[in-house]
């Protein structure tokens, strides 16, 4: 993998939760100007992903680097970790299941913790070399949850609360290197992730209309992607127009 983008002109973006419903459209959008490396789990869908020009499918799995030797003895993970440069790291892979504080348990708060705020902080440190050598950015997708409590949702909440954390210190840490750190905050978004938390909130009707199309959310990561060497965006809330 590193050393078929030796010598690429074109830059290089990495996209973890790439399977997903904004993964796969932040994939597609990127890969019009970018050697994409798409990050899953979902061989089917990896699969699909890699017949997009300019896009190579990674099954990498980013729990590895809670374990030391594991993440040594992964192949992908090294790989990834070989690359000269990194112009773009975007955070999209999460996960979401109703949990009042009550009802949830130590695995609950563990998985959702590990999956939202942990793994990304945990990735982008062991990238941050390569996002150095290229003057990158890292994009974290958050939600709107961050903002605020969200009752029956206090555990996901929380890990995006972290996340942002995360992310506005990690800015300030890597600033001096010239590595940008931005967050994206989607409100309701037609996922498939959405239409699980619809089911679990027991409501038998999912209007998609009442949501963004997940295509925004890769237009704004394009976006904060071709921004000027003069500025940064750090934070950017995108909610549906319907209420």
């Amino acid at each position: 993998m590193a050393d078929s983008l030796i010598g690429s002109k074109r830059k290089i973006a990495v996209v973890t939760g790439a399977t997903g419903g904004m993964g796969e459209k932040i994939v597609r959008e990127l890969a019009r100007d970018h050697e994409v490396l798409a990050l899953g789990r979902n061989a089917e869908a990896l699969a699909g992903l890699e017949r997009i020009a300019q896009v190579t499918a990674v099954p990498a799995d980013l729990t590895l680097l809670l374990d030391d030797a594991a993440a040594a003895d992964s192949a992908p993970l090294q790989a990834l970790f070989a690359l000269d440069k990194v112009d773009l790291l975007i955070h999209a892979a999460g996960v979401m299941e109703k949990k009042t504080v009550e009802e949830a348990t130590a695995a609950d708060w563990r998985l959702q913790f590990t999956v939202n705020a942990t793994l990304p902080a945990m990735f982008s440190a062991r990238l941050l070399p390569a996002l150095r050598r290229a003057r990158g950015q890292i994009i974290f997708i958050n939600s709107i949850c961050e903002q605020g409590a969200h009752p029956g949702h206090a555990v996901y909440t929380a890990s995006k609360h972290a996340l942002r954390g995360i992310a506005d210190a990690l800015r300030d840490e890597v600033s001096p290197d010239d590595v940008r750190v931005a967050t994206i905050a989607p409100s309701g978004t037609d996922t498939a992730m959405m239409r699980k938390a619809v089911e679990q909130a027991g409501e038998s009707d999912y209007h998609p209309e009442y949501y963004s199309d997940p295509v925004e959310i890769a237009r704004a990561v394009r976006l904060i992607a071709d921004t000027g060497e003069s500025t940064q965006f750090t934070h950017l809330d995108i909610r549906p127009r319907r209420p």
